[in-house]
């Protein structure tokens, strides 16, 4: 049931829940991660802003591609009969981990304005840092208002069906 209420049932709802996710991802995340390179001050927060709508850009393309070979590995680490939050945490832990290998050099080329190998010599030391910060904040909070959007979208749509119904 979980299934059905909380995760996105057509194109539509994907979108809208990809949109959930990804704005409140990386209007968290990027900061986040630039602060912890450069400083925690308002200038370093400020030129993130700056470069947010092009990560957001390059976060919806790894979204669309990374999604179907984090699936496949979500299948092979959990069964189907795997509770709901089982399958939600080994998905999110497997599209963070293939998102964050990417956009650990993508986003650095983005924040920098110019590709160089830069982010692939640190990008061990990095990666790990990187990792944890995103994993952290889709867990915690995109992840969940995504998932109570939908809930509430459906409960809205499955109450106006119920009446319709009922009329007919």
């Amino acid at each position: 049931m979980e299934f059905y209420m909380k995760l996105p049932r057509n194109k539509k709802e994907f979108a809208l829940f990809l949109a959930t996710i990804s704005i409140i991802s990386v209007n968290i995340i990027a900061p986040l991660i630039t602060c912890f390179e450069f400083g925690f001050n308002m200038y370093v927060w400020a030129d993130t802003l700056r470069v947010i709508p092009f990560v957001w850009i390059s976060v919806i393309a790894l979204v669309l591609l990374t999604h179907k070979p984090a699936e496949w590995m979500t299948s092979k680490i959990i069964a189907k009969e795997d509770s709901f939050n089982a399958h939600i945490i080994i998905n999110t832990l497997c599209t963070v981990l293939l998102m964050s290998i990417f956009l650990t050099v993508i986003g650095t080329w983005i924040g920098v304005g110019k590709i160089s190998m830069e982010p692939i010599h640190t990008f061990f030391y990095k990666w790990p840092r990187n990792f944890a910060i995103a994993f952290a904040v889709e867990t915690f909070v995109a992840q969940p208002i995504a998932r109570m959007t939908m809930l509430n979208i459906h409960k809205i749509k499955d109450k106006k069906n119920d009446t319709a119904e009922i009329l007919n």
